[in-house]
């Protein structure tokens, strides 16, 4: 889940937890690494004093300035692409010919999915293909790296403070290793969840007691079925440009070729 759509993702209700005392480090985030250990030694104090384990805070202090993500933070040009060469460039054709395979290869999953949360294959197929190649590549990032990083720079700090407070939650409830990888921004898992999301919407899709995004498609798949629920999907209802379950895959990416593709893609893998 690319990170220009995050900004409506997370609830009022999580971030005014995640947020208390964003103002404050604001001041003090940078444009460059040159100011990221003093930040992350004002960090690491205020989310001990917000009660964070020490093992989550242990994993903070190992963190370093990333920046790859920086770079593609600073970079991201595919989503000005026209809608054809957007679904060239991504890939759409092999997508849809795997994602079929995929659906059949995982139907009961798919089945169990749909009736508890009412989203059929073909969308989330389309999200899990268009993500990491159907669990092919998570990313080669350091997930709180990545995050720490991003609330220290100045261009979106607030935003990713809030993210970066659940990776920490994540990680004190067994949810993410703290040295997991992941893309660029720091989403984790086969269908890329920022860390606030993963906290927010996921879910046991597997059945075995523990949500791991990354090593679970099951897990991964339900909770994007989950989060497209909570953005308002509606069980039967079409999900096509126009149509009611559209809305719910703007929540969950902001730009419009991507919302188009997975719509396209989903229509074609559930024929």
């Amino acid at each position: 889940m690319t990170s220009w759509g995050m900004a409506r993702h997370l609830a009022a209700a999580v971030f005014a937890t995640m947020l208390m005392g964003g103002s404050a480090l604001a001041q003090t985030c940078g444009n460059d690494s040159s100011g990221f250990e003093n930040w992350k030694a004002a960090f690491l104090q205020q989310a001990a004093a917000r009660g964070t384990s020490p093992r989550a805070l242990d994993a903070l202090a190992r963190t370093s300035y990333a920046r790859k993500t920086i770079s593609a933070d600073r970079g991201q040009t595919s989503f000005k692409l026209s809608l054809e060469s957007f679904m060239q460039k991504r890939g759409a054709n092999a997508i849809v010919s795997r994602g079929k395979t995929m659906k059949k290869r995982y139907a009961s999953l798919f089945d169990s999915i749909e009736r508890r949360y009412g989203v059929p294959a073909g969308p989330l197929i389309a999200i899990w293909g268009m993500e990491t190649g159907f669990g092919g590549f998570l990313g080669n990032q350091h997930i709180l790296s990545a995050v720490a990083t991003l609330a220290y720079d100045c261009r979106r700090s607030e935003f990713f403070t809030g993210h970066l407070y659940a990776a920490l939650t994540l990680i004190d409830r067994g949810m993410l290793n703290p040295s997991a990888v992941g893309a660029a921004h720091g989403e984790i898992g086969q269908t890329q969840f920022l860390p606030g999301n993963a906290l927010q919407y996921g879910v046991d899709g597997d059945g075995n007691g523990r949500v791991d995004m990354i090593g679970s498609a099951a897990d991964a798949l339900a909770s994007t079925a989950n989060f497209l629920r909570a953005h308002g999907w509606r069980a039967g209802a079409g999900y096509q440009p126009g149509e009611p379950n559209f809305r719910a895959i703007q929540g969950w990416n902001a730009a419009s070729v991507y919302q188009q593709a997975i719509a396209i893609m989903g229509r074609q893998i559930d024929g």
